[in-house]
């Protein structure tokens, strides 16, 4: 009898030592699932991060090879306080750069779904400062540009306010923009008073 009562014993240890090592392998089979799709969801997050800044700076460099050249700007005497044509195409790279990460982040906090007036800024403000160079350097039209300029700006307040309220980083990374925009506007006007 102590016999069989061991033997059972035994097989019930075995038992419970093979649940132990089911549930230990299930858990990292587990554990291994959960990684591999945080893995998977940080590639779709770099993905979206690489589309939303490279579109904004793709579409601002052909912007520039295309309409960026200006005799005009380079033949004019400029204060010391004005940027050279590479300063200030290098200064629109730069918010490009900013408003595609800016956007990213709002995109990224559902923002967009919540606020649709936030995407409605966030591409105004991408036209209206790709629209400059054509009109002011190729058209040679300093006042549309200088209405551009002004849409701009206002495009660009407002993306700091809605993206502010979706994500606070998001709205500080317009303000550098926005100052970018009033230089864009100051040489602007330089240019209306060269004429």
């Amino acid at each position: 009898m102590a016999t069989h009562s061991n033997s059972h014993l035994k097989h019930r240890k075995k038992e419970e030592e093979e649940e132990a090592h089911d549930q230990i392998m299930n858990n990292g089979t587990a554990a291994a699932a959960a990684a591999r799709a945080r893995r998977q969801k940080a590639k779709r997050g770099l993905r979206s991060l690489g589309i939303a800044v490279v579109f904004p700076l793709s579409l601002t460099l052909l912007d520039i090879s295309l309409f960026g050249a200006s005799q005009q700007y380079r033949a004019m005497e400029k204060p010391f306080w004005l940027p050279r044509l590479w300063a200030l195409h290098l200064a629109c790279l730069g918010s490009a750069f900013l408003m595609g990460l800016s956007a990213w982040l709002v995109w990224v906090d559902g923002g967009f779904h919540r606020c649709p007036a936030a995407m409605a800024l966030y591409l105004s403000q991408l036209a209206l400062g790709l629209a400059w160079d054509p009109v002011v350097f190729k058209a040679g039209a300093t006042r549309a540009g200088l209405v551009l300029c002004l849409g701009l700006v206002g495009a660009l307040v407002g993306c700091a306010r809605t993206f502010k309220n979706v994500n606070p980083i998001a709205g500080d990374l317009v303000k550098p923009c926005l100052g970018w925009a009033l230089l864009v506007s100051v040489t602007n006007l330089k240019l209306i008073s060269s004429r």
